[in-house]
């Protein structure tokens, strides 16, 4: 569902000030410019199909029939939910900046999602050799990130938004502020600290002075969400021509690497609530689609029981 420079244009003309409230509370809180740019589209598109309602009138029945309309585009479950977090986002900046005091996209429920299905993972194997092959000018960096996501579980904007400050090599720990404006404190693994020392004591002067990005682009400023999703993702290209045996290949990227994090702590006898902590989800529901069982815990399995057969 596009819209026209001239139509977006006249929306943010007619809703001037809730949008600029918004893009103020997104940038306070911390959302990434990834994340801003897909919201305020999302609620371009809300405010479109409002055809000039004031957003303090506006009740569930709007929200819902907004999204109803969204699904039956054809966009996915995945999709419609992200809008219709964007509209949660929206009114929760209204409400605190007092422009409304309801937020009737609470009311609305979000769709059912193909959550039982297991998240695609690399097995640790996999992951060694694709640290294995990093190579070229910024070598000791890329490893250092790669490794985060993979042996720390960060989100892709967590890496990004990392400042040196938030390392304390004494105690190996990182103070990572996710998602939901939270803070957690992260232990490393000795590997992953030894490597982020390794990439700070080759970290790129910053152009800007007093710049405290822990990673730094070659052109001298913070590294972009969307550079290391492209460093990430020429990885896995590599990855998966070491693989040409394969022929089924597998679509990878930066949040693969925290899928297999959460499924190496669990696969090791982690508790589940260890796990909601180390990777920073507000609900354990979210944790616990990382409780899968794999193909070769089935056959194990399926060997014990053949101990107690006689047949």
């Amino acid at each position: 569902m596009s819209i026209s420079s001239s139509v977006r244009n006249e929306l943010e003309e007619r809703y001037e000030e809730p949008l600029m409230a918004f893009r103020m509370w997104m940038a306070n809180a911390g959302y990434t410019a990834y994340t801003v740019r897909n919201y305020i589209s999302d609620v371009h598109q809300f405010l479109l199909f409002l055809d000039g309602m004031q957003v303090s009138q506006v009740k569930n029945l709007q929200v819902f029939a907004f999204l109803s309309k969204v699904k039956q585009s054809g966009v996915s479950d995945t999709t419609r939910n992200r809008k219709h977090c964007a509209i949660i986002s929206f009114y929760r900046a209204l409400n605190e900046l007092q422009f409304t005091e309801v937020n009737p996209a609470l009311q609305v429920k979000k769709s059912k999602t193909a959550s039982a299905r297991a998240p695609l993972y690399l097995e640790p194997e996999q992951i060694r050799e694709l640290c294995i092959h990093i190579e070229g000018k910024y070598q000791e960096r890329n490893k250092a990130i790669i490794m985060l996501m993979a042996y720390a579980g960060l989100r892709v904007g967590e890496v990004h938004r990392l400042d040196i400050g938030n390392y304390h090599p004494e105690r190996r720990t990182l103070e990572v502020f996710g998602k939901g404006r939270k803070w957690r404190t992260v232990p490393l693994p000795e590997p992953v600290a030894w490597q982020l020392e390794r990439a700070l004591e080759e970290r790129i002067v910053p152009w800007r002075a007093g710049e405290e990005a822990m990673f730094i682009s070659q052109k001298g400023r913070r590294l972009s969400i969307r550079h290391i999703q492209l460093m990430t993702s020429e990885l896995f290209e590599q990855l998966q021509q070491l693989n040409e045996g394969s022929r089924h290949k597998r679509s990878y990227s930066c949040h693969k690497l925290r899928h297999s994090f959460a499924t190496m702590l669990i696969q090791s006898g982690t508790d589940i609530r260890t796990v909601q902590e180390m990777l920073g989800h507000a609900s354990i529901q979210t944790t616990t689609i990382y409780t899968h069982v794999n193909d070769k815990q089935k056959e194990e399995a399926a060997s014990r029981l053949a101990s107690f057969m006689d047949l």
